[in-house]
């Protein structure tokens, strides 16, 4: 059983092993966050659970130390996120770091239509094509480096498990949800996927992740409370 440090204790040896729950904030990657543990813990040894887009907000999983033994299997455990889709226009990431690059009518969308495709498509297993812009590499370079050059790389689909999928309001194109996922889940992707199902275009406008397995990201630090216990008397300052 894993339990969290957050707050850790006075003296706490980071070497022998800590995990924190952190909120990321909008724009940060999550190779900063790790950078800032590494750095205001001054161990080497720092990883996390699973990424998140910049974009994107919300619960990291990040170990230190011997801990870092127990990534592996957190990052196969199950995911839940709160997202928006904006219907009417597509963009090459599917989400809004890229530009528009089509758009459709959406006007004959309804709230009813919304939740068959979800409970037809978008519930149980399910065959995701991952977008161009990630990770995922090609011939030794990740997707995103050929994506940013105009060029477009077939990629397998890949089975994927969408446990629970939960219309939670739809208003003026904006379609919110919240998704239980198994990992190797790309909501970009079901925000693509949904709007071709919908008869229209669609695209991720917010991303927020709220639990990795039994972790919850109301229970996450942000970034300003670590700086805080960590490093009290301002040695290290950062711009959020």
């Amino acid at each position: 059983m894993i339990s969290a440090a957050n707050p850790p204790l006075p003296g706490m040896d980071f070497g022998s092993g800590t995990v924190w729950l952190i909120n990321k904030p909008p724009k940060w990657t999550s190779f900063r966050v790790v950078g800032l543990l590494r750095k205001l813990t001054e161990v080497k040894k720092v990883g996390h659970a699973g990424t998140l887009d910049p974009l994107a907000t919300g619960l990291l999983v990040l170990c230190t130390g011997r801990a870092t033994k127990a990534i592996t299997n957190l990052i196969g455990a199950d995911k839940r996120y709160e997202c928006e889709i904006r219907l009417g226009e597509s963009t090459p990431s599917y989400d809004s770091e890229t530009l528009p690059d089509a758009s459709s009518p959406y006007n004959h969308v309804t709230e009813d239509q919304i939740r068959k495709v979800i409970e037809n498509y978008f519930t149980g297993p399910v065959m995701q094509v991952p977008p161009m812009y990630s990770a995922l590499k090609h011939k030794g370079q990740p997707l995103y480096k050929y994506a940013r050059k105009g060029e477009e790389i077939s990629r397998p689909a890949r089975e994927v498990t969408l446990y629970d999928t939960r219309l939670t309001g739809f208003n003026d194109g904006i379609i919110s949800l919240d998704v239980h996922c198994s990992k190797g889940t790309y909501i970009r992707t079901v925000a693509h996927d949904l709007g071709k199902m919908l008869g229209t275009l669609g695209h991720l406008v917010s991303l927020r992740r709220t639990a990795i397995g039994t972790f919850r990201s109301d229970d996450a630090l942000d970034i300003a409370t670590i700086l805080d216990k960590i490093d009290p008397d301002g040695n290290y300052t950062i711009s959020l």
